[in-house]
């Protein structure tokens, strides 16, 4: 057909706007380590609740066991967890 274009070749990112691996994995990483920190300074009074147990499963074995798409997820999930028990501790 005389008027038809041809179709652009689809834009692929540049090596450097992607993070690697590496990049990533560290990323994520550095992530759970301050969440850890968060956890663990938690009060006595947070550490004896529930949750508490709930968010170590959720940023060691959970984490650990998942594939590294997933990890961003568990780590969101533990944060907002760990808020929560913050909040109860000092209404408490």
């Amino acid at each position: 057909m005389p008027h038809r274009r041809t179709p652009a070749p689809p834009a692929k990112p540049s090596p450097s706007s992607r993070a690697g691996f590496r990049e990533r994995y560290d990323e994520i990483e550095s992530r759970r380590a301050a969440l850890v920190a968060r956890l663990t300074s938690l009060s006595e009074a947070g550490q004896r609740h529930p949750g508490y147990r709930r968010a170590f499963t959720l940023l060691n074995a959970t984490f650990r066991r998942s594939k590294l798409a997933q990890r961003l997820a568990i780590l969101q999930a533990a944060a907002w967890l760990i808020d929560i028990l913050e909040k109860l501790t000092t209404i408490a």
